[in-house]
């Protein structure tokens, strides 16, 4: 006679709980797993294409027959649609010269061995000017895990909004493998023009902060930050701006950025026999270090320094920097900046501080010529109407 089993048993629960787990995590992996060949299957697809010269070889309509063709030999898949083959092949010719590197190397490079390759992915291969020229083994290996890992959909995504632009594409690639970004976010990312910002905060990290530390800092800061998701639109005050920032937390930090918790807003620090408030109070945890922001609605000033300078002397002993942490870092977002002016405040300072500029909302697009025509167009249009 079997016996049966007691389904209140911890032993038996705890089994099947880790069972469960362990499953989600199999799938988890074999998703991935799954991702990554079909990835590699559309890039050689689109290395055939182009080193076949297949458009030129086959004809114009080239693409349209390959995509019949495939399905007919492949009924069940869903992935040989002829705009699903052009993006396959425009997926390789982004980012070939990259990947083709690494036949080029004979030898790594020696791990740490420059100022150079110390420094995060990212912002190596936003410096390469030339793909062929000077890049490292690690790089590369690096682009390469990269590639395979994002989404096909993610990278869709990338290749409509980054064509042409290897660099640009590769750092959103990157960023959403460390980020685990979704489409969604991608997509703001990308349209709020995070590429361009990343980084770009003036600071003083290189003489303030240890060499590891001021590249990775740097990394994490922006100008100008985009503060549009407050929703103020007309006149406001920094309370305003404050309190609209801070009722949408969450939208702030992913402004931020990787791995800010936040604090707290007026911030309470005693100095000698003095209250000072902090106004935005964040830890990092990639930094391991307190970061201290100071929003100024108006242009910066010499004073702004001073006052941050104050308050990161301050967390940094007045007990709320553990021996764990590393050094309090300051960051001033101002709405307007002079760089000489932000420069020699900078100089003049021995705490480590960025200063950056934010932007509520942009209501008309950057390059408006040729959207509006003018009296001469408009003329000249008139005149050729009357003489119809």
């Amino acid at each position: 006679m079997s016996k049966s089993i007691n389904i209140l048993d911890k032993e038996y629960i705890q089994w099947v709980k880790a069972l469960a787990l362990r499953y989600r995590q199999s799938q988890i992996k074999a998703a991935v797993r799954v991702n990554e060949e079909m990835l590699r299957f559309y890039w050689e697809l689109g290395k055939d294409i182009v080193e076949k010269k297949a458009e030129s070889k086959w004809g114009s309509g080239f693409m349209k027959n390959l995509s019949r063709d495939l399905k007919r030999e492949n009924p069940d898949a869903t992935c040989f649609s002829q705009t699903n083959l052009l993006y396959m092949k425009n997926f390789y010719l982004l980012y070939q010269p990259y990947m083709s590197v690494a036949t080029q190397l004979e030898k790594p490079l020696e791990k740490n061995s420059r100022a150079e390759d110390r420094l995060p992915i990212t912002q190596q291969v936003v410096e390469k000017s030339d793909a062929t020229r000077g890049i490292t083994q690690q790089v590369v290996e690096q682009i390469g895990k990269d590639l395979f890992a994002v989404p096909w959909g993610h990278h869709i995504r990338i290749i409509d909004k980054c064509s042409g632009q290897p660099q640009k594409a590769l750092f959103f690639v990157h960023q959403t493998v460390v980020n685990g970004w979704s489409r969604n976010v991608l997509l703001n990312f990308i349209d709020t023009d995070l590429y361009e910002r990343q980084g770009k905060a003036q600071t003083n990290f290189p003489q303030a902060l240890p060499d590891g530390t001021s590249d990775l800092a740097q990394e994490l800061t922006k100008d100008p930050y985009n503060f549009a998701f407050t929703g103020i639109t007309g006149k406001y005050n920094e309370r305003l701006l404050k309190e609209g920032i801070l009722s949408n937390i969450t939208n702030f930090l992913i402004e931020l950025g990787t791995g800010f918790a936040y604090v707290g807003k007026e911030y309470r620090i005693q100095v000698g026999e003095r209250e000072n408030f902090i106004d935005l109070l964040f830890y990092n945890l990639n930094l391991s270090c307190y970061v201290v922001i100071e929003v100024k609605i108006g242009r910066f000033e010499f004073a702004d320094i001073g006052q941050l300078g104050g308050y990161v002397v301050a967390c940094n002993h007045i007990l709320l920097k553990k021996e764990r942490d590393n050094p309090t870092i300051g960051l001033l977002i101002c709405k307007e900046k002079d760089r000489i002016q932000a420069q020699y405040a900078l100089e003049s300072s021995s705490q480590p501080i960025g200063i950056s500029e934010y932007e509520l909302e942009k209501f008309y697009p950057e390059k408006v010529e040729g959207t509006i025509p003018t009296i001469e167009e408009i003329e000249q249009r008139l005149g050729n109407n009357s003489e119809l």
